[in-house]
């Protein structure tokens, strides 16, 4: 009876093995594919290897529930011989990742329980979940239910009808304003609404007879002298307007009415 069960147990063994390497020999192949050919992978491609991964997965699930197969929770693995020094012979059939078995690893290799850190996080969550009432427990369970029914049938829903909802939603709420963007195109293009006085500030170069013309030093107004002999106009005065062509140049009458004012003004005329 005893022998039975060990060769049942053995060829249990091999069977997972087995099973296991499928699915490391398709791991490899799907990482290969995504390292190194993975501008020509396609996106059915990508679900067949998804597929295919999935179904070894159920396989080995189903070969470890069936009743023939013996309860691996039974078997207990005990460390026979620990050494610090590298097992060649370990390090072949781990493919390298295992060099040797000594007392730190161990403890990692054949851990039967989560680390405490889990553990502890494990009990956390269930302490909050019996705090939850079961009436609340079970709202959360419908939103959840709910949201997910919804993410479904989006997915579900074929991508024309995506493309056509998104299309309606922004031809119903459109993000611009068009009485402003022609306000905007009128004001650039044509300076329509745009006030027509001069901001204040020293003049631009290159208008004559206006601003200052040194820097630092006063300025030179254009004066309006009346025609009488004895009225002279102040500083302050209106600036007399320009002729066109001579910019910067004062007429003769003002020239004349300034000699004139200016020799009343000598010390030797007073």
């Amino acid at each position: 009876m005893q022998q039975r069960e060990e060769k049942q147990l053995e060829a249990a063994v091999e069977s997972l093995i087995s099973r296991v390497a499928d699915v490391k020999k398709a791991l490899h192949s799907f990482i290969h594919t995504l390292e190194n050919e993975y501008e020509r992978l396609t996106w059915p491609s990508v679900l067949d290897n998804f597929a295919l991964l999935s179904s070894q997965l159920n396989t080995i699930n189903k070969l470890l529930k069936n009743e023939k197969t013996p309860s691996f929770r039974n078997q207990v693995i005990i460390p026979l011989l620990l050494s610090p020094d590298r097992d060649e012979d370990l390090v072949k059939l781990t493919e390298q990742r295992v060099p040797v078995f000594s007392h730190e690893i161990v403890p990692d290799y054949l851990r039967t329980k989560p680390d405490p850190e889990v553990e502890e996080q494990e009990k956390q969550l269930s302490v909050e979940a019996a705090r939850i009432g079961p009436e609340v427990a079970q709202k959360q369970i419908q939103t959840l239910n709910k949201l997910c029914s919804n993410l479904l049938e989006k997915l579900n829903n074929p991508r024309d009808d995506r493309d056509s909802e998104s299309a309606a939603i922004r031809q119903s709420k459109p993000s611009f304003n068009p009485a402003d963007t022609n306000a905007l195109v009128g004001a650039v293009a044509f300076g329509k609404g745009l006030s027509k006085c001069r901001p204040p500030g020293p003049v631009a170069p290159g208008h004559p007879g206006q601003g200052p013309m040194m820097s630092g030093g006063p300025t030179l107004q254009q004066v309006t002298i009346g025609g009488g002999s004895g009225q002279q106009a102040g500083m302050g005065g209106p600036v007399a307007p320009q002729q066109q062509g001579q910019p910067g140049k004062i007429p003769s009458s003002i020239k004349t009415n300034i000699k004139s004012a200016s020799g009343s003004m000598h010390p030797y005329n007073r």
